[in-house]
């Protein structure tokens, strides 16, 4: 062979393998710049739930609707209900997330008014008693609800021989003069029902007065539940003052369940007496807006179910609105529902939530 064909053949080959080489280069530099192939399963979605700060679900819970529908979940804790709701309503055309749960019964009608949620009827709707459904278009659903009523230390009752307070009439009496304590109703959720005990029973006409005996009875005023239950209650920690408390009617069970040392009866117990008590009620809605609305279908549907609504009770204290959900033997034991709670109209607590809370503070606190 010529000196010049081996030449021209090592320069072909060369050509040959600088063209192979730039094609791997090119398809190695594509690959980089493009998008990879999605690797997560057919139906992956990204849900986002927004909630109030006491959201709490089990982690096994949780990944039951993760795997059963290849999800991605996110939760967007928001503060206490009223600024939850607020947060919600300022960003009603860039929602914040998909779905939004927490808002309650003494918040509902605001909700409502201001339209930021789609409707859905659950299929699970027929599990849950018409007295909890406050929305007829199902704009909102409820998931859960827990009445807050007077809580008492047993053993200051029992070494006193005193009895327990029957209604709420019975602490204007001087046997419990410097008994109770309560909490801000503008600070505190269970501080607002128990206002609206006081009004559901007396009016806005009558309910200022029986304050006004409150405050002659020498009743204490705290900011929140946990300072009223674990610092002035005697009942809980056994160092606080006062052996009267609002507080809810699930209480007694977590006297027994967290308790440090085993015990057989609660140290407490609650009046849960006709007309003591006010039922909260918790709801969840899809946001107008929602970029994942069949997911937010299937998540409402997954909080209505005996899943989440029976790991609720020791998450966040609160109970099952579906009826087919099974409580804990303890709860069965220790818990009391009350037969007829004092209802306060959503609208008229809307419409007047404010004024009542103005008129309270310069009755008790001023």
């Amino acid at each position: 062979m010529s000196k010049k064909v081996e030449n021209e053949k090592y320069l072909l080959n060369n050509r040959i393998s600088l063209i192979l080489l730039s094609g791997i280069l090119i398809s190695l530099l594509y690959g980089a710049c493009t998008p990879s192939t999605p690797t997560t399963p057919s139906g992956y979605g990204e849900l986002r739930v927004m909630t109030h700060d006491s959201f709490s679900i089990s982690e096994g819970v949780l990944e039951a609707f993760v795997s059963a529908n290849n999800a991605k979940v996110y939760f967007v804790k928001s503060g206490d209900t009223g600024t939850a709701l607020n947060k919600a309503i300022l960003s009603r055309n860039n929602p914040l997330a998909d779905v939004f749960y927490g808002v309650d019964n003494t918040f509902l009608s605001r909700a409502l008014d201001e339209g930021i949620f789609d409707p859905y009827t659950s299929p699970l709707l027929s599990n849950i008693p018409d007295d909890l459904k406050l929305d007829p278009q199902n704009r909102v659903l409820p998931v859960d609800y827990g009445d807050v009523c007077l809580n008492y230390d047993v053993t200051y009752f029992q070494e006193h021989n005193l009895k327990a307070p029957r209604s709420i009439e019975d602490l204007l009496k001087p046997e419990y003069k410097s008994l109770l304590v309560v909490e801000n109703p503008a600070t505190s959720s269970p501080g607002l029902s128990f206002l609206l005990v006081t009004i559901g029973n007396f009016g806005e006409e009558g309910y200022l007065d029986f304050w006004r005996g409150l405050v002659e009875n020498d009743v204490s005023v705290v900011n929140d539940w946990e300072t009223a239950y674990y610092t002035e209650f005697s009942g809980s920690s056994g160092k606080g003052p006062r052996p009267i408390v609002v507080s809810y009617n699930s209480s007694p069970a977590f006297e027994v369940i967290y308790a440090e040392k085993p015990v057989e009866e609660s140290p407490t117990a609650a009046v849960t007496d006709d007309n003591t008590c006010f039922r909260q009620i918790e709801f969840v809605g899809i946001l107008k807006g929602a970029k994942n609305k069949e997911l937010a279908k299937k998540w409402i549907d997954f909080m209505l179910s005996t899943t989440f609504q029976e790991d609720m009770p020791l998450q966040m204290f609160v109970f099952p609105v579906n009826q087919d959900a099974i409580l804990s033997d303890v709860f069965m034991k220790y818990l009391v529902v009350p037969n007829i709670t004092v209802f306060v109209d959503p609208e008229a607590i809307a419409n007047n939530r404010e004024k009542w809370l103005k008129d309270w503070t310069e009755v008790v606190l001023r």
